[in-house]
């Protein structure tokens, strides 16, 4: 530890602003999961960006490297701190305030640490959706969420998190402001560079405000649960669904049958949705601005027409808000189960939709090669192609299981993914998890590139060490 450099640290931004106390320090050390741990040498919570960029300025000068953290509900550990004692853990918890909204050009903007949950209230409030939403979203900041281009639910109608940024402000590694916090739709000036930060996982800089689209708030929602007996009959499913519901279509999730009865074994107050069990479910949401008994009669149109087609063998429609809430939670969660039964090998994965249920037939028959007793666990957002690929110790295995399967698992899962041209992350990002595998994935003239970015904005290197780059 450089007791000089946190002795400016402390001078130049505030005894409560700096948390040099170890005791202090150690909750910021690791991620939820638990997974990784690691080191350094004080907390720095700023309540502005000059503070942010002073911290980056003095950490850039010492070649201290800094780690921005948001809400710490990341899966890849890309918010951990490395083992080096030298680190600054970076918080923007305390810069959550909503700087504005406009409801005539429809934007937000905020600081970067508000949670986005609560962002999504605030346009609620003023008649306007945030449609960014998360599992995670009561807990998650909006910086990390832009920093990792999360993704959530209702991608399949508005898109992953960069298709709703229309500016943004963040400090380079040198402390200089990158000013470009505009609520303009349109602005053909030249390169985007707020993309940059976006996916960048706090590589390059730290973003320090936001500015976001806005949509209509969709005050009716009806939800179904549908059964379905493969993945290839949820495929179906979604073609019918989408050609006769389109833009109204918020969400199309998928999940197999394990995925329930984990559910069902470790969330309280959770009942069985059908009298018998399916291979796997189907969750749909439908939304709209106005005429609740339209979008339900559509919805119930919809899936009537499917169960006569033979392209679901049973379903549930929400008649209420509760009902309706009851089914989602069925689907969301399947996380916390999952964390309850035990350490899971995580795959977020991203596939050429029309191929998803080929590559599950595919990819069991390669992992059960590598280890034939592993228990899958298959969910998503099917409406995108994203699957979360998720494989656990055999019954009656040591929960160390995960630890010493996960090398060659991940070769299995990620081998299959490529062979099918997909992605290894479909939208939590590379962190530390993913590193290796994607040095060995990702097109080798691509990486180059995004090395030659990182040396132009961070040539000493102190941007969030040991993450993805």
């Amino acid at each position: 530890m450089n007791q000089e450099f946190l002795k400016t640290l402390v001078q130049t931004l505030g005894e409560d602003v700096v948390i040099s106390d170890p005791a202090e320090i150690e909750p910021w050390l690791t991620d939820w999961r638990g997974v990784y741990k690691g080191n350094a040498q004080a907390v720095v919570r700023p309540t502005n960006t000059h503070q942010v960029a002073d911290c980056l300025r003095l950490c850039n000068e010492h070649r201290v490297p800094v780690v921005p953290r948001g809400g710490n509900t990341g899966l890849c550990g890309g918010a951990t701190p490395d083992l080096s004692p030298a680190n600054i853990v970076l918080s923007l918890d305390r810069m959550n305030q909503i700087r504005a909204i406009d409801t005539i050009s429809n934007t937000l903007v905020a600081d970067a640490g508000c949670i986005l949950g609560n962002l999504r209230r605030a346009a609620e409030e003023q008649g306007r959706l945030l449609p960014l939403s998360l599992a995670a979203e009561d807990s998650s900041q909006i910086g990390g969420n832009l920093a990792t281009n999360a993704g959530g639910v209702n991608v399949v109608r508005y898109g992953m998190a960069r298709e709703m940024v229309l500016g943004i402000e963040a400090v380079l590694p040198n402390g200089e402001i990158f000013n470009g916090l505009q609520t303009l739709h349109k602005d053909n000036t030249g390169y985007d560079l707020k993309q940059l930060f976006i996916g960048s996982e706090g590589t390059l800089g730290v973003i320090t405000g936001v500015a976001l689209k806005l949509h209509p708030l969709n005050q009716v929602r009806s939800v179904v649960l549908a059964a379905v007996e493969s993945a290839q009959q949820a495929l179906e499913l979604l073609r019918s669904v989408y050609g006769a519901c389109g833009a109204r279509l918020q969400a199309f999730e998928y999940f197999t049958d394990e995925c329930l009865d984990l559910v069902l074994t470790h969330v309280d107050g959770m009942h069985q949705p059908f009298e018998q069990r399916y291979a796997g479910y189907v969750l749909i949401e439908l939304a709209d601005t106005a005429n609740e008994e339209g979008l339900q009669a559509l919805l119930e149109e919809v899936i009537g027409q499917a169960l006569e087609d033979g392209l679901c063998q049973d379903a549930a429609v929400s008649a209420s808000l509760s009902q309706l809430e009851t089914l989602w939670r069925l689907r969301e969660e399947i996380s916390e189960a999952q964390r309850a039964d035990g350490p899971h090998l995580k795959h977020d994965i991203s596939l050429p939709i029309e191929r998803i249920p080929q590559f599950i037939e595919t990819a069991e028959r390669r992992l059960r090669k590598v280890s034939p007793d592993c228990r899958l666990f298959i969910f998503g957002h099917f409406g995108d192609g994203n699957l979360h690929y998720n494989v656990s110790r055999p019954l009656g295995a040591e929960k160390t299981w995960a630890a010493e399967w996960e090398g060659k698992v991940a070769d299995a899962v990620f081998g299959e993914v490529a062979d099918y041209g997909g992605s290894i992350s479909a939208e939590h990002g590379i962190g530390q998890l993913k590193r290796h595998a994607f040095h060995h994935h990702k097109d080798p003239m691509q990486v180059r590139l995004m090395l030659q970015i990182k040396q132009i904005f961070d040539p000493n290197s102190i941007m969030n060490p040991g993450k993805m780059l």
